[in-house]
């Protein structure tokens, strides 16, 4: 391909998009350009601070926790109170909470701390998946998807490597710089991005309202419910990679620098491959994508159970990764497409609740299969859910709904006062 090619396909990848939306993108970047706890969390513990890898798991569990339970309530908030008043509230939070947990020592007070930096790095979730929802059109979310998720793991993969020689230096200023780069971030939400929370219209004389949507709505609707289900299995093969993988590995007498090696695979083609990737699948049957996604992610890790070398290991890597950037940016498009618009937040909120329990449950799955039966049932077991996934998208989707057309009109974002540099 030309260069001249390249640079009109780049151009297509981000064209048509609205500045609300390059706001938006840049605010989740700058996220995760901070991003420290998460990763170094167990190192700390254990290293820094002498805990054993038992309390590291504890912690691990009770950040997971408030994750689960911050993506319920931020749903709520995201359609009560708007897109932007929640995100604001969560990076605030987050910032004020991550830099206090740097100066807990006790581990009662290092465990409710953690609990509260799990619940407040969480509920941003569900207000910009809605926010994403609101201002982009129809035809582009799954491209807008895509974007958000490459700017996601671009800002992982730099923050994970700096934050690995800022804790060579000092794990209190990880928790610090991580504090600041989201204070950062609510103060460019506060500036640019305006609320986009579409307003109701006005009910027409002999006309009843749209009913309410409340979670008990979201609960009792069975084809979205069916997808949070499998949104869980995918989840729950995915978090193998970084929970199951390094165990299995070690295992097999392969070096803590093996497994980075192994695992940079995955960050490496998403920050590659994700953009061109998604011009080829964005305008595609979602069914057959999600299909194909979770048989690549299911045997992508099946396969990890006939790796031998680290070559091998990361050659699995790259099946599951492929699976991964087809799965992320489509499943996300499918939950729009089922979510009502005055109840995206609780549409988005319940569907992220999806990642957070999936967190919480995979490393006990992994832990207990890999110790009763071995490593191999394991990647046994991710194979199995892959194709149960499959089928469970294959029946779901049958009959689906035809998408939205732009005729609909995307909200209109509302300034926000008394700012108007927007």
């Amino acid at each position: 391909m030309s260069i001249a090619a390249l640079r009109r396909a780049a151009k297509e990848s981000v064209s048509g998009l609205p500045r609300e939306f390059w706001w938006l993108w840049a605010s989740t970047l700058v996220n995760r350009l901070g991003a420290f706890v998460a990763t170094f969390m167990a190192l700390y513990l254990t290293l820094d601070r002498g805990y054993s890898a038992s309390y590291a798991g504890l912690v691990a569990s009770l950040y997971g926790l408030g994750g689960v339970v911050s993506s319920l309530g931020a749903g709520v908030m995201t359609d009560r109170l708007g897109r932007r008043p929640t995100m604001l509230i969560a990076q605030v939070s987050t910032a004020v909470s991550v830099a206090v947990l740097g100066f807990m020592e006790h581990p009662v007070t290092i465990a409710a701390v953690a609990l509260v930096v799990g619940a407040a790095s969480n509920a941003s979730r569900p207000a910009v998946q809605a926010m994403m929802a609101d201002i982009v059109r129809p035809e582009d979310r799954v491209r807008a998807f895509s974007l958000n998720y490459w700017a996601i793991n671009l800002g992982f993969a730099i923050s994970a490597a700096g934050a690995g020689f800022l804790a060579e230096y000092s794990y209190l200023a990880g928790f610090l710089g991580e504090a600041a780069m989201t204070l950062a971030c609510a103060v460019l939400i506060f500036v640019k991005i305006p609320e986009s929370r579409p307003e109701r219209a006005p009910v027409a004389a002999g006309k009843t309202a749209d009913p309410e949507v409340g979670l008990g709505t979201v609960l009792r609707d069975g084809r979205f419910m069916g997808v949070v289900g499998l949104s869980f299995v995918i989840s729950l093969i995915f978090q193998q990679g970084y929970v199951g993988l390094p165990v299995a590995m070690g295992t097999d007498g392969f070096t803590s620098a093996d497994f980075g090696v192994a695992l940079a695979v995955n960050g490496v083609l998403i920050v590659a491959l994700q953009i061109p990737l998604t011009r080829y699948i964005e305008h595609r049957d979602p069914r057959m994508l999600l299909i194909v996604s979770s048989l690549l992610a299911g045997y992508g890790f099946g396969l990890t159970a006939f790796a031998g070398s680290v070559a091998v290991y990361a050659l699995t890597v790259c099946v599951w990764t492929v699976g991964e950037m087809i799965n992320a940016p489509t499943q996300t498009g499918l939950v729009v497409r089922l979510s009502p618009v005055h109840g995206r937040g609780r549409y988005q909120g319940v569907y992220t609740t999806s990642w957070s329990v999936a967190a919480l449950v995979a490393p006990l799955m992994s832990g207990w299969m890999i110790d009763r039966y071995g490593a191999e049932w394991l990647w046994g077991a991710c194979a199995a859910l892959g194709t149960v996934a499959a089928l469970g998208y294959w029946l779901l989707m049958r009959g689906l709904p035809a998408e939205e057309k732009d005729t609909a009109p995307v909200a209109a974002p509302v300034s926000p006062e008394p700012v108007t540099a927007a």
